[in-house]
Parts: C-alpha cells; structure tokens; sequence
C-alpha cells in the first residue's frame, strides 16, 4: 500500500505524510479520534465558521515543522533523518491527549488531569505498540533531548503549535488580527548553541505575532460570548457528576459514563489502564447525544441547563477589572433563586463568578531571542522598539460575573 499520501489542507494547500510510520500513526484509533474533537470547542456560537478540529490543526503543525527543518538544514545545521522523523511525530502528537471540550473536562468529570499528561500517556502506549519507534519523539516531547531547540519548537514561546492555531482560528474564525506571517518567522529561524533564536530581519514577524496572540486571545478565545458557553458546559458537566455519583443513572455513552460514576482524578487516572482505555473513546459527540437527552431529564437543574445551551440561551457575562459588587451579585443570586425556584444550595449553576488570564509572552518560561547582526543575542521585549511589547509578558487578570439573563 502506498502511505506516501497528500492532504489538501485549507490554509497550507497540499500537505505530505512524509512516511509510512507517520502514515500509520495518523491512522490509529487515538489520532483519528482527532477528527470529531473540534478545535475551538464552543468558539462556533460566536464565529459559524470555526467548526475545524485537532485533526486539521495536528497535521498543519507538523507541516510547519517540516518547513521550520528544512531552513534549518539549508543554513547548515546537522539533522538527521531520524531527528526529522521524531520531531515531526512530536509535533503530530502533542495534541493527542485533548478530550472533547478539554478545559470543561478538566474542570468537571477528569478533575485536574492535563491533556498534556494524557499526550504523554498515549504516546508511551504507542511506543509500546510500535516497538519503541517513538523514543526519540517523546524525549523531544518531554525536553529531554540534548539539542534543545527541537523542544522549543514543539513548545516554546514561538512553536509552531501556536503559529499554526493563530493561522488556522484565524482563517476558520474570520478575525483577521490573527493573521500572521508564519513563513517569514519560518524563515527566520536559526539555532546558536542549540537553542532556537530568530534572525533581526525576522524582529517585526515576531512582534505582529505576540500581538496577533493577545488580540486572539481577548476576541476570540476569551470573547465573553464563547467563555459563557463554556462555563455553561462545565455547569452541565458538574450537574451531571454531582447527579450519577449520588445514584441517578443518566443516559451516557460508555465512555462518558464511566467518568459520571467514578471520581477520576490525577491521582487515579493514570494507575489504571482503563481509564485511558474510556478516555480514548470520548469526543464531542458523547457530550452533544447527553446534553440532548438530559434536556429531558427528571431533574430541573439539569434540563434548563441542557435548555438554555442547546437554544443558544447563555449566561449573560460581565467582564471587568475589579471585583464584581458584592451587593449586585447577591441581589442578583435573590432574583434568581425566586424567579426560578431554586433553593441555595443550587443557586451556583445560575449565579457565579470566575476570573479569566490572558499572558501573550512569558519570558520566565522561555525567551523568544533574536539573533542581532552583530551576532548577539537579544531578548525581543528589548531588542523590539515597540514601547508596550514589554507589556506582554504580564499576565492581565480580568474579574467576570455570570447569571442567567432576563431575571
């Protein structure tokens, strides 16, 4: 069979499989899974278009990182064939681990487990499955490998994880200020020390990017509209545990239903293999059939939760700087509890408040640096004649107050 394919993809035009493993490990039940987990979760409410998944942006990354590889190897540093190979499963891979509607299931029924744990999991049981072909793969996945700027392309504060999201949310979103030149940045890249830095001609591309991440950011991925769909999904969620552990037997998927009845934690999740086992199983179809059905359901919590989400009837959300009022919100939970006859207790699913974090660079993680023509290196919040560049690398806290509208 001939595993040497082309994908036609919507931002990058034809993307090759490069070879037959990467061709096999595409095909596998854990990747494929990929496919019916979108991108954006909730993010279509607010923008149609953005129905892509982590299938489109896990083969758009691992083409960007052959392009990265190739100026690489054409400015003179040594990679093998197979450094090549293992970078680009990390970078095929380091999505693997994403469940359906991630954050609210981090949140809810697998409390405090990352998808970045659960990547690094699946990975292992490929290695295992594949006779140790991806070793190589998961030490640069992890940081382990010696040349250190492998790792800092498959995460760091310019990879090529972030430049494809930017480029693929902002192409399937509309927004254009996502817009940003990955192939100048591409171009750009070279290695001092085995540590990846950026060329000066590339100083202006990097800038456009960090910015184009915060402008991303406070429209897109934190727009107030999408954040109270998603926190009306983690409500669902935790309705729904709250309900299955005290014994109400909800409709579910198997999958689904084994994080309903057992308390899955970080601590436990990764002691048995089973747990992985459901976990693979789970994509945003499971959570859509239950919420479906569960409109439906005896208790009135749980169905006008289901109600409002499947109307598009959100939360209104009010984001600000401060506090909200403490005052306001508890005439605002009073209202509510009367109007729709819910006792205290249960007043958190209509009235709550959060706080939302939005950081563009973080140079205590790990610097973005530019390679002067002079031949020194430069962090690019000073080696940048942008006044409020430097700005970026804090994070900006905003308060958010959520309640159920017309009350």
């Amino acid at each position: 069979m001939n595993k040497k394919k082309i994908v036609n993809d919507p931002v990058y035009g034809f993307i090759n499989i490069p070879s037959a493993f990467v061709f096999d490990l595409i095909s596998h039940p854990y990747f494929q899974r990929l496919r019916y987990i979108k991108q954006l979760g909730m993010t279509h409410l607010v923008y149609p278009g953005a129905l892509h998944t982590r299938f489109h942006h896990a083969l758009g990354a691992m083409h960007l990182m052959s392009l990265a590889i190739e100026v690489l190897k054409n400015k003179g540093h040594q990679i093998s064939e197979e450094e090549e190979e293992a970078a680009t499963i990390a970078i095929l891979l380091h999505d693997i681990g994403h469940g359906p509607f991630s954050h609210a299931l981090e949140y809810t029924i697998a409390r405090g487990i990352k998808h970045e744990d659960i990547s690094s999991l699946m990975m292992d049981k490929l290695n295992e499955e594949f006779g140790g072909r991806l070793t190589k793969a998961i030490n640069m996945f992890k940081g382990h490998y010696p040349r250190k700027f492998f790792y800092q392309l498959i995460s760091g504060q310019v990879d090529l994880d972030r430049m494809d999201y930017l480029n693929r949310d902002s192409f399937f979103t509309g927004v254009s200020e996502g817009v940003i030149s990955f192939d100048r940045i591409i171009k750009m890249f070279n290695v001092v020390d085995d540590q990846l830095v950026v060329e000066e001609k590339g100083i202006y591309s990097v800038e456009k990017f960090l910015i184009a991440r915060r402008l991303m950011y406070w429209q897109v991925y934190l727009h107030k509209t999408v954040i109270a769909a998603e926190l009306l999904l983690v409500k669902i969620l935790e309705r729904a545990k709250e309900l299955s552990t005290s014994g109400t037997t909800l409709f579910a998927t198997p999958a689904l239903q084994h994080f309903l009845k057992h308390d899955i934690t970080e601590l436990n999740f990764f002691e048995s293999e089973y747990h992985l086992q459901q976990f693979s199983k789970l994509d945003d179809q499971d959570i859509y059939a239950s919420v479906k059905v569960w409109a439906d359901s005896d208790d009135p919590i749980l169905a006008k939760l289901c109600k409002m989400l499947n109307s598009r009837k959100l939360y209104k959300v009010e984001i600000s700087n401060d506090a909200p009022d403490l005052q306001r919100f508890e005439r605002l939970a009073f209202q509510t509890g009367v109007a729709l006859g819910v006792d205290d207790d249960d007043l958190s699913y209509f009235v709550f408040t959060d706080t939302i974090k939005n950081r563009a660079y973080n140079a205590a993680s790990s610097n973005i640096n530019i390679l002067m023509k002079n031949n020194t290196l430069s962090d690019i919040a000073k080696a940048s004649d942008l006044s409020n560049l430097e700005s970026l690398d804090k994070t900006v806290e905003k308060h958010i107050l959520c309640y159920v509208r017309d009350i």
